[in-house]
C-alpha cells in the first residue's frame, strides 16, 4: 500500500503532475531501491534510478549544480566536462559512496553497459550519521545489485526508503520524496520529473505551501529550540531532474539550478555545512553520444524563449517532492536511541486551514 503523500493532505501546488506524480513519469525512467532496517544501529540503504531503464544505458545530456558544495557526487567532473551521463545514478549515504561506486562499475561491465573503454559513475550521497552509524558500512554490494535489478517504472515507494532511510528534514524524518510536472501540449507537451533525498533544514525554516508551518511545530525538535534563526544548518539535499524535452546540457544545467528555488520555497538557505547538489538530464536525443563517420550527429534543442514553463516546473515539482518525502516518512529510533519523529499530517492540515491556504478541490 502506497504511504499518503501531500496531496492527501490538501496541501496545494502549482502546475498539473504527471500520472504517477513522480520521476518516473518520464518515459523510460526507472527507481530501484535497497532498505537496510537491522537491529539498533542499521537504518540505510541504496536508490538507483536508471534514466533509460535498466536495459538501455544510451548516455543522457546532463548537467550539475553544486548549489551549496559540501558533499560529493562522483562522476560529476566527466558531466560537466562532456556534456553527458553514462550510467545509472546512485544515491546513498555518505560513507557508502565507495561501494555503490564500485559496484555499479561491476554490474555494468558484467551485462556489457560501459559505454566507453571505461566507467564514471555519478553516486551522490546525504549523511544518515544520526540514524544510522555510517562507520560500520552496512551497505553492501549485495544491496546495491538489488536496487540495480528491482527498478522499476510507475508509482514508487518513498519516505524511509532506499538512500533515504536513515534521513532528517526540517528535524522531522525526512527521505525519498518524488513529484512530476505535465505542461499543456501548446507548451510543448513536456514532462518533468523530480527525485530527492532529503537530509536538510531546521524546524524554524519549514514553509509549506507559503505558511510558516515550522514557526508553529516547535516539539520534538533534535538540534534547536525551534526558533534561532542562525543556527548551524549541516546536512543535505540531493535533488535529481528529468525531462523528455529536447535540452543540451547548458540548458540542463539552467533547470538544476532553478531547483534551489523548489529547496527555498519549503523555507532552507542553504547553510555552510550542507551538501545541496542537484542533477538534471534529458532522455531526449537518445543518439547524441553516436555520430556517422564523421563524428557529426542531429540534435533537437528547444530555444531559450520557451524554456520558462521547464524551469518553473522544476522549482514547483522539487518543492512538491520535498515535501512528500516528509509526509510519507514515519517515526524511526536509530543508532544511540535517537528517535525522530514524523510531520504530523492532522497539525499541518490544521496549521494550513487557519492560514486559509487548504486545496479545497
Amino acid at each position: 500500500m502506497m504511504k499518503p503523500r501531500a496531496r492527501d493532505l490538501n496541501i496545494p501546488f502549482e502546475g498539473t503532475p504527471g500520472k504517477y506524480n513522480a520521476i518516473t513519469d518520464v518515459d523510460g525512467i526507472t527507481v530501484g531501491y535497497s532498505t537496510i532496517i537491522e537491529g539498533e544501529s542499521a537504518r540505510t540503504g541504496v536508490t538507483i534510478i536508471h534514466p533509460r531503464g535498466r536495459d538501455n544505458h544510451e548516455p543522457v545530456f546532463a548537467a550539475w549544480f553544486p548549489f551549496n558544495g559540501n558533499g560529493e557526487m562522483t562522476g560529476s567532473a566527466w558531466v560537466e566536462e562532456g556534456g553527458f551521463l553514462e550510467g545509472p545514478i546512485g544515491i546513498t549515504n555518505t560513507h557508502s559512496v565507495g561501494i555503490v561506486r564500485d559496484t555499479i562499475i561491476q554490474w555494468q561491465a558484467e551485462h556489457d553497459k560501459i559505454f566507453q573503454s571505461w566507467s564514471c559513475p555519478l553516486v551522490t550521497e546525504t549523511a544518515d550519521g544520526w540514524l544510522n552509524d555510517m562507520n560500520a558500512f552496512f551497505v553492501k554490494p549485495e544491496h546495491v545489485r538489488e536496487a540495480l535489478e528491482n527498478a522499476e517504472s510507475g508509482s514508487i515507494e518513498e519516505g524511509n526508503v532506499g538512500g533515504g532511510t536513515g534521513m532528517l528534514c526540517y528535524e522531522f524524518k525526512g527521505g525519498t520524496g518524488t513529484s512530476s510536472r505535465k505542461l499543456p501540449e501548446s507548451m510543448g507537451g513536456w514532462t518533468v520529473g523530480v527525485l530527492v533525498q532529503t537530509n536538510f533544514g531546521r524546524r524554524f525554516q519549514l514553509t509549506i505551501a507559503g505558511v510558516p508551518v515550522g514557526a508553529h511545530l516547535k516539539g520534538n525538535t533534535i538540534w534547536t529550540n525551534g526558533e534561532n534563526p542562525f543556527v548551524q544548518d549541516s546536512g543535505s539535499l540531493i535533488i535529481i531532474i528529468a525531462t523528455d524535452a529536447p535540452l543540451l546540457p547548458h540548458q540542463l544545467k539552467r533547470l538544476a539550478k532553478r531547483a534551489s528555488l523548489g529547496m527555498a520555497r519549503t523555507g532552507a538557505l542553504g547553510g555552510n555545512g550542507s551538501g545541496d547538489i542537484f542533477l538534471a538530464f534529458s532522455t531526449a536525443n537518445i543518439q547524441a553520444a553516436r555520430g556517422d563517420e564523421k563524428g557529426r550527429t542531429t540534435l533537437q534543442s528547444i530555444v531559450n524563449d520557451h524554456l520558462d514553463p521547464l524551469l518553473f516546473s522544476t522549482a514547483y515539482a522539487t518543492e512538491e517532492a520535498i515535501i512528500n518525502s516528509m509526509v510519507a516518512a514515519e517515526d524511526m529510533t536509530g543508532h544511540k536511541g535517537i528517535s525522530i519523529k514524523a510531520l504530523p499530517h492532522d497539525r499541518v492540515r490544521e496549521i494550513l486551514e487557519n492560514y486559509k491556504r487548504i486545496d479545497g478541490r
